[in-house]
């Protein structure tokens, strides 16, 4: 299957005053998420204990918190989550902050 980054595909998952959510759900067992996180807004920060993450950042720039230590991310940087790491993202400009991830798809977000 053939994904385009600004649109993987799948279905809306979550859509409300903080982000729109979207996941393809066509592979068995790797899920590729993405995700439009709007202005001043937040992610839950959350773990997935025996569980990976890969997150690419498509567009806009925010913060990437890991354990709680915030490093800025951009358009083209790839964010490798280990193992049970705690961790959220913050859009902190007047653009939206659009990314992708890659996880697991035995788990739910």
């Amino acid at each position: 299957m053939l994904c385009n980054i600004m649109d993987v595909g799948g279905e809306v998952v979550k859509d409300n005053e903080t982000y729109t959510l979207k996941d393809n759900t066509s592979l068995k067992n790797l899920v590729l998420s993405s995700t439009e996180l709007k202005s001043h807004k937040s992610t839950n920060g959350h773990t997935h204990p025996g569980q990976e993450e890969v997150y690419y950042f498509v567009s806009g720039t925010g913060i990437m918190y890991l354990n709680n230590v915030g490093r800025k991310v951009a358009p083209g940087d790839v964010v490798l989550i280990e193992d049970g790491v705690h961790h959220r993202v913050v859009n902190d400009t007047l653009e939206s902050l659009y990314f992708v991830c890659v996880f697991d798809g035995k788990r739910s977000h």
